[in-house]
Formats: structure tokens, sequence, C-alpha cells
């Protein structure tokens, strides 16, 4: 005696032209709403991107970690860390904050991202590291109640820029945005993408400011470096 056939019904489309036009309409409304977020985005961060020649002097600059190659910055993170280089040697910044992941001990974002700025001018004294920045809400917030930041340049690709400073808003920094260019290789297409998608969560932590993954008691590392530059 065989197996009985399993049936796999199929959803039906709607055979009368009102129910097709509902169910186009229900398309179009569920397209809007998905593109709501990265519409929020765009429109509330426009006036606060800059390049790094004319974005406005700031006492600290934030760099947003963007993975290691075998214990390296990614090309990605460099051209982050190369910006707030350049903002430093340009007396625009006085203090950079690098927030990384360092979840485990074999993976250190920050020491790797302070290695590469004072390789490249950056003095060590003048690097602040949060060990804790394991998504852009997390670096935003902690940035906040836990380094004191309330006035930043923040550094990142283009694609995310909009994200962090949006982000940064809500967590109570006010920002500007500093977005570094990249080839267009399948990484920055992935980005991008992802952003859409992103941008739905962003929406979230700004409306309902959850905790971060890691919150901890306040540091002193960028008042004590500013004090340092100012001294």
């Amino acid at each position: 005696m065989g197996l009985p056939r399993l049936r796999i019904r199929r959803p039906r489309l709607p055979r009368t032209r009102t129910g097709q036009r509902r169910a186009v309409q229900v398309l179009m409304l569920l397209c809007v709403l998905a593109l709501l977020p990265a519409t929020w985005l765009f429109v509330s961060t426009g006036d606060r991107l800059r390049t790094a020649a004319d974005v406005p002097r700031t006492e600290v600059a934030v760099v947003f970690g963007a993975g290691l190659w075998n214990g390296e910055p990614s090309p990605y993170l460099a051209h982050r860390l190369d910006a707030a280089a350049e903002l430093y040697r340009a007396s625009r910044v006085k203090v950079v904050l690098v927030t990384g992941d360092n979840s485990r001990e074999d993976y250190d974002e920050p020491d790797a991202m302070r290695a590469y700025l004072t390789k490249h001018g950056v003095p060590d004294g003048r690097i602040v590291s949060d060990y804790a920045g394991f998504d852009t809400w997390d670096s935003c917030v902690r940035a906040k109640k836990i380094f004191g930041v309330d006035r930043a340049v923040l550094i990142s690709q283009g694609f995310h820029i909009r994200r962090a400073v949006a982000l940064c808003r809500a967590a109570g920094v006010t920002s500007y945005g500093v977005g570094v260019a990249d080839k267009h290789d399948v990484t920055w297409y992935y980005g991008g993408t992802r952003e859409v998608f992103a941008a739905g969560k962003a929406a979230l932590d700004a409306l309902f400011h959850p905790d971060p993954t890691f919150l901890g008691p306040k540091e002193q590392g960028v008042a004590r470096a500013l004090t340092a530059a100012r001294g």
C-alpha cells in the first residue's frame, strides 16, 4: 500500500477585480511601511552630513567599528580611521573615541583601531576606547551615558552614517556625520542593502530607547583626554 500523497495548497489569487485591487493596495501599503524608517533617516539627518574639509570643529570624534581581518582593521574600518586621523591632524577634533566589539578575548576592535591611529599620527593619549560598542545604538548610548559625550563628529561609510547620526541624536549626542567614500564593491552593496533593514531597528531604538547590551559604570577617559588636550 502506497503512502498517501500530500496536497500542497497554493495561495489563491483574488478572482474579482475588487479583490485584485485590494491585494495591490495591501502590497503597496506594506512597501510604504517598509520604507518609512529609511525615509525617516534620510529626512532627519539631511542637514547634519559634512565632509572632512568642512565639518565644524568639535572636540570629540567617534569612529564605529567595521570588522577586523587577521586582527587588523578591515579596509572599510581603515578608511574610517584615516578620516579620523585627518581630522585630528587638521585640528578639527581633539580626541577620538573608538567604539567596537570586544565580546571575545581573541577579537578586539578598539585596540586594533587604537594601534592603527597611533601609527597614523594620533597620540595614544588622545584616543579613548569603548570595548562594548556592539552595535550603533549601543555605541551612541555609551558615548553619552558612559563617556559623557554631548557633541561629536561621527565617522563611518556613507551608507551607514545617516543611521549613526539619527541614533546618536536620539541618545542625546548632538552630532555631525562624515561619510567616508569607498568603491562600490560587493561589501558596499551589501552594506547599503543591509541599511534598509537596519533602519527598522533604528526607528525602534530611537522610539523606545532600550538599554545597551552592556552599560557599566561611567568612565573619565574622554574627560581626561580633553583636559590634557586643552592644557
